[in-house]
């Protein structure tokens, strides 16, 4: 898949994204950037962990490390990046047996266990609001992928979110895995993501940008969304 554009149109004045697809599985890690205040945080850091850190704009201080979900391939660089920033890593509580279980993952998938992540050292809740530096992220719950998956919703104009693995461009996270749940995904696609406004841009797990308006009227998964 391919990776997605390189800065949100969002306020482009007020924040930055830095997206890379990093791993065997191409998963999008975005680093969120509010450049007046230097304060970042780090979403999803699957793999390639120095690649991530290399990537930080200079003098950025990291705030958070977040995980929209706990499969392997958006966690596996989770302890580099912490231990190097020494930024708070936050996952939903519904995922942390996930996360304990994504080596074994790893191993199933690509035949390699990998050293399993940290703990994390906080857990994130629908409705709570992370701050980083003007920024405010509203933590949006979208289970079916994985029973913990988030979404997270930066207000602005026109405003982003980062829907892990729950949508994507022209489709919606896979519900075969354990934990997986095809009406729970799709009721918290329309109730949490197709709620928010048509130019709001979507930053998904893997794949390209879009939109909430182009998924609502596109996605052939979403009809009558």
């Amino acid at each position: 898949m391919s990776s997605p554009s390189g800065a949100a149109p969002a306020g482009a004045h007020a924040v930055r994204v830095v997206p890379l697809a990093v791993g065997p599985l191409a998963a999008n890690c975005y680093i969120l950037v509010h450049p007046p205040s230097g304060e970042a945080c780090v979403i999803d850091p699957g793999d390639e962990g120095a690649r991530i850190l290399q990537a930080l704009p200079r003098g950025v201080r990291v705030r958070y490390v977040l995980a929209t979900h706990a499969h392997f391939d958006h966690v596996g660089a989770v302890a580099e990046v912490r231990q190097a920033t020494g930024a708070p890593f936050l996952l939903h509580p519904q995922d942390v047996e996930l996360l304990r279980q994504a080596p074994q993952a790893a191993e199933r998938w690509l035949g390699f266990r990998p050293k399993p992540p940290p703990e994390p050292d906080g857990l994130l809740a629908h409705g709570q609001r992370l701050q980083v530096g003007g920024l405010f992220l509203e933590v949006r719950h979208t289970p079916g992928h994985s029973p913990g998956s988030v979404s997270l919703w930066v207000e602005g104009e026109p405003g982003l979110v980062f829907t892990g693995d729950a949508l994507f461009a022209g489709s919606i996270g896979r519900t075969d895995l354990p934990g997986g749940d095809l009406d729970q995904l799709l009721a918290s696609i329309r109730g949490q993501l197709l709620s928010l406004p048509d130019a709001a841009v979507v930053y998904p797990g893997h794949g390209p940008t879009s939109t909430i308006g182009h998924e609502r009227r596109t996605n052939p998964f979403l009809a009558g969304g």
